[in-house]
């Protein structure tokens, strides 16, 4: 065996990233990165029982260059005699129609994808190509983007789907430099494709990677890699005792509460552990836990804060995070129907105004207004159904092949239990959902070319 593979082996190991004979699903992009992933597990496979899959996912942002991508993986697939699933969405129109960038919207369907795929094939374990060059370009962009401690700390080696967490994400090159994948590669005589993307300035990532890291190495730091990896890792050792300290803080509290006892005073911890306890609280919580919100909570005991779902929380002296006028937790059962008669109207349903107006399509849905979109007029109907979440709904965002729980969407997407049941959705006609508040509109009612009419839909707050 080389010595790259036995490092991938004691990688997996060591570190626990697969059990022997489990089922694995590889995700090829037919980078250099993702074939050198797949051939490795591939060269492993037999000694440890494994039973691999391939994953490819389409972003159909680069034509003719994307499609030689899949048929790469496909060919590669067989010729290893693995099973292949292929995916694919049109992410330009999803990250204008979600309001996300081009990268976001990108990373958002593929990660969605592969969660169900695994899913469909009982798959426990999605195999990344990530890498330690990607760590320090990661590290950059995170920083750049105000991330504390735990998101400075980068990449783990095993991770649950931000799309479905009972799937693991598991990163075996996670310690391997980009050049030893070149070398494998080279030395394996191993296809991959090259992907023009990853030069286009329009991306951070890119410019992080093509601009600042040479800029660093060549004026500042040589080793800046190797520094910066050291970095990450006593920043994510520090990040993971803080958040130790705060769930033992909090073990603790609560039973000596239950027993009538006396703990550690909130406003005597430090700060770091402070926040950690409020952070905790609120992702428990389904809320934003950002870093303007922490420190208001943190600030001061019994004062309300207004969270963008609507929200209002505080936290007491003792560091526990409580909601006020939360909705019943029962379902509503209320509706209105809407009649699309005429060329525009409005209805008033569960505190909100929702107008709509009838137009011709020209291929461009041009700049919308806020709170507003636009659907296929003619697939959606006559008649609209506004109506609360039910047990059992099912929808279909745009860029997904089927339909999903709502229950499913509503997790994913960090919703409180309590904001979901006072979300209002929209049916066509027929019945099927293809708009729901707060998330994006369906897929079978999106624009197309082939559109004619188009529905302008807006909604807003009824003023008390």
């Amino acid at each position: 065996m080389s010595k790259f593979l036995q490092r991938v082996q004691n990688n997996v190991e060591v570190r626990r990233l697969f059990s022997r004979g489990q089922k694995i699903l590889v995700a090829v992009s037919g980078g250099v990165d993702s074939m050198v992933l797949l051939h490795v597990l591939h060269s492993l496979a037999g000694q440890n029982h494994w039973k691999i899959s391939v994953a490819h996912f389409n972003h159909r942002l680069r034509g003719r260059a994307g499609d030689a991508d899949e048929k790469l993986v496909r060919q590669t697939a067989k010729k290893l005699r693995l099973k292949f699933s292929g995916g694919g969405a049109d992410v330009k129109a999803f990250a204008a129609q979600s309001k996300l960038s081009i990268e976001m919207a990108a990373r958002k369907l593929r990660h969605e994808f592969l969660a169900r795929t695994a899913r469909e094939n009982k798959i426990p374990t999605v195999a990344l190509a990530h890498h330690a060059d990607d760590q320090v370009e990661l590290f950059f962009l995170r920083l750049l983007r105000g991330a504390g401690g735990e998101g400075l700390a980068g990449m783990k080696w095993c991770s649950p789907s931000p799309s479905s967490p009972k799937i693991a994400l598991v990163r075996p090159l996670l310690d391997f430099s980009k050049a030893e994948l070149l070398e494998f590669v080279r030395e394996h005589k191993i296809s991959f494709r090259d992907d023009a993307t990853n030069f286009d300035a329009d991306f951070l990532r890119n410019r992080v990677r093509n601009e600042l890291l040479p800029l660093l190495r060549r004026n500042y730091q040589p080793g800046v890699a190797k520094a910066v990896r050291r970095l990450m890792d006593i920043i994510g050792a520090e990040a993971e005792f803080v958040n130790e300290a705060a769930q033992s803080w909090r073990r603790k509290s609560g039973k000596r509460k239950a027993e009538g006892g006396n703990s550690q005073a909130f406003a005597d911890l430090p700060v770091a552990v402070q926040r950690k306890v409020l952070w905790q609280q609120l992702v428990e919580l389904g809320l934003p836990p950002d870093f303007e919100l922490v420190e208001k909570l943190r600030a001061a005991s019994e004062k309300w804060v207004a969270v963008g779902v609507g929200i209002p929380i505080a936290r007491n002296a003792a560091g526990i995070i409580s909601c006020r006028e939360l909705p019943a937790k029962g379902f509503n059962a209320a509706g209105v129907k809407l009649k699309l008669s005429g060329r525009a109207g409005h209805v008033e349903f569960s505190g909100q105004r929702f107008s709509w107006a009838l137009k011709s399509f020209g291929g461009s849905r041009g700049c919308l207004p806020q709170r507003t979109e636009s659907f296929d007029a003619d697939k959606i109907g006559g008649e609209i159904i506004l109506r609360h979440w039910r047990p059992g709904d099912r929808f279909q965002p745009i860029g997904m092949k089927s339909a999903v729980k709502l229950q499913d969407l509503f997790v994913n997407a960090k919703i409180p239990a309590a904001r979901r049941r006072v979300l209002v959705l929209a049916a066509a006609a027929a019945g099927e959902i293809f708009w729901v508040e707060g998330l994006r509109l369906g897929e079978k009612y999106k624009l197309t070319p082939e559109t004619r009419r188009q529905l302008r839909w807006n909604w807003s707050k009824i003023a008390v």
